[in-house]
């Protein structure tokens, strides 16, 4: 195994736990009433964002270096996956701070992270 193929094996890691770790701060106001974004939401997803661009910018370089074992990569999936993100980056960022967030946002935000993570699993 290549240092850049170790690199991209840590950020998929990274990536996923960040994504889980989203997605239960979000399950855990499930039956709080009024609703809050956990500061820890932005984080999730900003760290999320991180490990994903690190591990699409590695993708090109082991591609061609192992073609097999690293098939390149769905530009559109990964550009959709991408414009998820920003969006509930948006969404957590502009409501994180006030004291209760809408049901419509949190649902929002918790429907774009479902929509990504089954976009990643049967994409």
């Amino acid at each position: 195994m290549t240092i850049l193929g170790l690199i991209s094996d840590v950020s998929l890691g990274i990536h996923i736990i960040s994504i889980i770790g989203l997605m239960a701060l979000l399950l855990i106001q499930i039956r709080k009433s009024p609703r809050q974004i956990h500061p820890g939401t932005f984080h999730s997803a900003l760290t999320a964002l991180v490990a994903g661009l690190v591990m699409v910018g590695l993708r090109a370089p082991l591609h061609n270096h192992d073609s097999v074992k690293w098939p390149s990569l769905n530009n559109g999936w990964v550009g959709t996956k991408f414009f998820i993100l920003l969006i509930i980056l948006v969404l957590i960022y502009r409501n994180y701070k006030k004291p209760t967030v809408k049901n419509s946002i949190w649902l929002a935000i918790l429907a774009l992270t479902t929509v990504n993570i089954l976009i990643a699993v049967f994409g």
